[in-house]
């Protein structure tokens, strides 16, 4: 990869990260638009999924005849709500089209290449090392029909995970960091006990990113959430579910008239069962899902291996006797040090992501 492609394709991640999370079953996709070494246009697939990059960045020229596409994803090539990229490429006469990974989708797959070439268009795959983990989401939603599911943990620097003297363990800084990481969710799942102990609305509060508010999953298997709580404010600017057992139909009801939706399960005892909700929440258009939960839920995730990825901020103070773990903070403090990490100030944070993509 030269110099120069290298770069227009790094530009056209950035603009797919941006919304990341809120493009619904579609991936985030970045393009550029350059001739001559000038980038003429850019676009990024619009909120919900639609229109999609290639249009966004094609549409606002009137002239770019014999000019470069560089785009993320290998355009579509099928017709749905909107028509296939490859025909406003063709239209627009671009000359060559770049692209960082294949779609996986069925109904695009290596297809783009070979429409493309009949026109006289020439194609390349350009893989990028730096971006290679940005489409693991759409990936797996494509192949397992799930959402992607990440989750965060705190812990003090002797890896303890609840702090007994008072709520945080790290610092300012490091929450407004979970803000920008919920911005790149379109959903979140907690618990009923998570959020009694807590009362969060559990939304992005960072000014500028406040307009996308991630849709609420709360699990409650014995309907003991609190009627009087913070997110009740938000119930008619946000989606928010119960997900509950279906013996619970008649005494559901209550939060159903305070604006809750309802979901039913048989039960969510093991991996089986997370699976089947996974699903479900797949269908109703979720493809990344954040879980903000306590350690208990954490911990069923980690150790029944649906967790896909795992944020973990570190403090550098010690709780001490002020502090408590469990297994989950056993299973960190083996991981951690083998992860690169990000300074934030008196914290640290890392990444890390499973091998079940």
């Amino acid at each position: 990869m030269t110099k120069n492609h290298k770069n227009y394709l790094e530009l056209a991640f950035q603009l797919a990260e941006t919304n990341l999370g809120k493009t619904g079953l579609n991936p985030s996709v970045g393009c550029v638009i350059v001739k001559n070494n000038t980038v003429l246009s850019s676009g990024v697939t619009s909120l919900n999924g639609r229109p999609h990059s290639e249009f966004n960045a094609l549409n606002k020229l009137k002239g770019c005849s014999g000019a470069s596409l560089y785009t993320t994803m290998e355009p579509c090539t099928h017709y749905g709500k909107t028509p296939p990229c490859v025909n406003i490429i063709i239209k627009k006469k671009i000359k060559k089209v770049f692209y960082g990974f294949e779609d996986p989708d069925i109904r695009t797959f290596q297809k783009a290449k070979k429409i493309l070439k009949k026109k006289g268009i020439k194609t390349k795959l350009l893989f990028s090392r730096k971006n290679r983990y940005f489409y693991d989401s759409y990936f797996l939603n494509k192949k397992k029909a799930i959402p992607f599911v990440s989750a965060k943990i705190a812990i003090s620097s002797d890896y303890q995970t609840i702090n007994k003297k008072k709520k945080w363990i790290t610092s300012n800084l490091s929450r407004k960091v979970v803000h920008l990481i919920r911005n790149k969710f379109d959903c979140i799942i907690s618990t009923s006990k998570s959020i009694n102990f807590d009362n969060s609305l559990l939304n992005c509060r960072i000014s500028g990113l406040d307009n996308h508010k991630p849709d609420l999953f709360i699990i409650d298997l014995k309907l003991n959430l609190r009627k009087k709580l913070k997110l009740n404010n938000l119930l008619k600017k946000r989606k928010t579910h119960i997900i509950t057992l279906i013996k619970n139909r008649k005494k559901s009801n209550i939060f159903k008239k305070l604006g809750y939706k309802i979901i039913f399960v048989k039960n969510l005892k093991d991996k089986k069962d997370l699976n089947l909700l996974y699903k479900k929440i797949y269908k109703m258009g979720y493809s990344r899902m954040l879980v903000e939960s306590g350690l208990t839920f954490l911990n069923f995730l980690i150790t029944n291996k649906v967790l896909n990825e795992l944020y973990i901020f570190k403090s550098k103070n010690k709780l001490g006797k002020y502090g408590n773990n469990n297994n989950t903070s056993k299973y960190v403090k083996k991981i951690f040090p083998k992860l690169p990490l990000i300074n934030i100030n008196n914290d640290q944070l890392v990444t890390k992501r499973f091998n079940n993509v």
